[in-house]
């Protein structure tokens, strides 16, 4: 039996937002300067959550290895960064969800291994995520997830005496940063995983498949 959250900390790409397309037309912008074959959405998604190098190995395969892998990188970047939000979109619920928690007076944050400067460019494009009390990006310090230190730095920042976070996320280091953390992981089974049953093995404390699915546990 899991004990209510008093702050819930969340994944961004394939957990708040709908990242994939705008990531998806990235890579695919990168393979057609290549004269290289495009890659379709039901290819992509649920790759997305790997980011620059995740994408970019799902486009060019085994072929990667004898290209300037930093050279297309930076050309995914860019084209990404200058075409930031073009289909990206709140999931379906995750509004009302973020809504309840604000109206609950449940503190909530961000937690990515996006680079800041592509993390605060998003945001600034969806108003109720800039009311999040915290924005740890994958640059912000030194460790990354899967290493629990952001997770721990934004339960920090969140000033609770007596924490007891959730750390909701799509991937599997996700659950392994949020265990690391002595948080209650909750895979979010709606976004970017490689499949249902892979996630299981993840053994997170809460499995949702829709957004709403969390206010059950508040």
């Amino acid at each position: 039996m899991v004990t209510k959250p008093n702050a819930i900390l969340f994944d961004l790409d394939g957990t708040l937002l709908e990242t994939a397309k705008d990531l998806g037309n990235a890579l695919n912008h990168v393979l057609e300067t290549m004269q290289r074959p495009l890659v379709s959405y039901e290819e992509y998604r649920n790759i997305a959550s790997n980011g620059a190098k995740g994408m970019l190995e799902l486009g060019f395969g085994d072929e990667l290895k004898s290209l300037d892998f930093e050279d297309l990188r930076q050309q995914f970047f860019t084209h990404y960064e200058n075409n930031i939000c073009v289909d990206t979109v709140f999931f379906e619920g995750i509004e009302t969800l973020l809504n309840e928690l604000n109206q609950k007076s449940i503190p909530w944050g961000i937690v990515t291994n996006k680079p800041e400067y592509l993390t605060l460019k998003l945001v600034e494009f969806f108003p109720l995520l800039k009311e999040c009390n915290v924005i740890i990006s994958g640059d912000s310090l030194p460790e990354r997830k899967p290493h629990p230190k952001p997770l721990l730095y934004a339960q920090e920042q969140l000033k609770i005496q007596f924490p007891n976070t959730w750390y909701v996320g799509d991937a599997q280091r996700d659950i392994e940063a949020a265990h690391a953390a002595n948080m209650t992981s909750v895979v979010a089974e709606y976004g970017y995983l490689p499949s249902i049953q892979e996630s299981h093995k993840w053994l997170a404390d809460i499995h949702i498949q829709h957004p709403l699915d969390l206010l059950a546990f508040l």
